[in-house]
């Protein structure tokens, strides 16, 4: 769950001092779509036993309402390029805000549990489209300079999306005494949970509208006046404007359009090599459990006897580790590089995972678990998403950015985010009954992809730091 795809740099200049503000502004405007990502992504968590008591349904059936957003994400990602290069950056992310704002209020009052799906696909979708159009927007608007810096607000503004969500839902049990189906002014506490992101989402349309188009869609679609307008507020103020339209003209011109038959290798083996690699990182990414740390963690705790209001409070601080570790892998990325981070992080991971499998394999006391396992259990659990962030979190869209040769690159990485989608789709819907099974194997099942992780990131990807994109092939 909690990533998305770098845009590669292109050509630019350094913008002046004095345009940086404004670049900052536009950038953490555009940024304001990766918040909802995260937020609607992780606020779920907070009303997934309130929507089992409520409606009544077993694991299954609860599993599918949760994870049927990911549907919408898939379909989100997968159109949200072509709309963008139709109508625009900037409309594309009004249509996301409306729809993040049309979920929000259906989630909130839906009349039955198929009602409350159908909100969460919409929802799905706006985060399908803002994982794209945020990174490819702050990529074309911002100067050459700081597009690495500026390009990490998307990352920044998803993690601390989930760690808000998290605070909202803990302030707002709170003042339901504790009780997820409380009611507050005429609704469930869970109703205002979901409801709440109307307020992030407004904002985000609004600020959509303080903040330029892209000039690269500008220039594509002759608007070439508006284009300099927009480039004299991002660069250098001794910019040659021509020069840069010009510039920007003839990379458009030798981009090649990559298609799903440029994927396609011989040997049997359907896809390149390269791209099995890409399908790969992504899949590992997903099936060590991350997500179920943000959209079940509440219900995870409590099983275990963890009363609701410290249940939503160690979902809390989980996503505040989320953040250090995404602050951490960001400082570190380009001076270690990217297979030290992902070997660092499978060990930590496989290891944690393996201590929250021991303690959850312990007999309830009381409903409870033991003292002993019980305190494994939350630090292992904290550990896990740390050593997470700071590897697989980050490094997977730096590597899927870099890695794949020019002529594949864009169709690769549709490909490897498709498969990532699946995957996330597949642990989320599968988790609530593989618990009701046996929690203490299922998390057996993620130590061990963790465990593989680690041969497959020795022999198959190559490190990608400090070398250009034309290197990649």
């Amino acid at each position: 769950m909690t990533s998305t795809a770098q845009v590669p740099p292109s050509g630019g200049r350094a913008a002046h001092p004095d345009h940086l503000g404004h670049v900052i502004f536009i950038t953490a405007a555009a940024a304001m779509g990766g918040f909802l990502f995260g937020y609607d992504s992780s606020v779920i968590n907070g009303a997934v036993e309130a929507i089992r008591s409520r409606y009544d349904i077993g694991s299954a059936a609860l599993a599918q309402v949760i994870a049927i957003a990911l549907i919408g994400c898939a379909i989100g990602a997968a159109t949200a390029g072509r709309i963008a290069d139709r109508i625009g950056r900037i409309r594309c992310m009004q249509i996301s805000a409306v729809l993040f704002t049309i979920s929000a209020v259906g989630s909130a009052l839906p009349f039955d549990i198929y009602d409350l799906a159908v909100w969460r696909v919409i929802g799905g979708f706006a985060i399908g489209m803002a994982s794209v159009i945020g990174p490819a927007y702050i990529a074309e608007v911002s100067p050459a300079a700081y597009r690495g810096r500026l390009g990490s607000f998307q990352q920044a503004a998803i993690v601390v999306g989930i760690a808000i969500s998290q605070l909202v839902n803990y302030g707002i049990l709170q003042l339901a005494d504790g009780d997820q189906r409380g009611k507050l002014l005429g609704l469930e506490a869970w109703q205002w949970m979901l409801g709440v992101m109307v307020i992030p989402a407004l904002l985000y349309g609004l600020l959509s509208f303080a903040i330029p188009e892209s000039p690269r869609f500008l220039i594509s679609v002759g608007r070439v006046g508006r284009a300099k307008e927009v480039l004299a507020e991002v660069e250098s103020k001794d910019v040659d404007l021509d020069a840069r339209v010009a510039e920007i003209e003839q990379a458009m011109r030798r981009e090649h359009k990559s298609t799903f038959k440029d994927l396609l290798g011989g040997g049997g083996f359907f896809f390149l090599p390269i791209v099995w690699v890409g399908i790969g990182l992504s899949v590992f990414q997903q099936l060590v459990g991350i997500n179920v740390a943000f959209y079940y963690s509440a219900t995870l705790w409590q099983s275990v006897g963890i009363d609701p209001s410290s249940s939503f409070f160690y979902s809390f601080t989980t996503s505040i580790v989320n953040i250090i570790g995404t602050v951490i892998a960001m400082v570190l990325v380009d001076r270690v590089g990217r297979k030290p981070l992902a070997l660092t992080g499978s060990i930590g991971m496989a290891v944690a995972l393996a201590c929250e499998a021991w303690a959850f394999s312990a007999k309830l006391v009381d409903g409870k678990l033991p003292g002993t396992e019980g305190t494994v259990a939350l630090i292992a659990a904290h550990v896990f998403v740390l050593f997470f962030a700071l590897s697989w979190g980050v490094i997977v869209w730096v590597f899927l950015g870099e890695m794949f040769p020019n002529r594949i690159r864009a169709a690769a990485l549709g490909v490897a985010a498709s498969a990532q989608w699946i995957a996330n789709w597949a642990i989320t819907a599968s988790f609530p009954s593989l618990a009701d099974w046996n929690l203490s194997g299922t998390y057996v099942i993620y130590a061990c992809f963790a465990t593989l992780s680690i041969p497959f990131v020795v022999l198959f990807v190559k490190e990608t730091k400090g070398k250009t994109l034309e290197e990649m092939g």
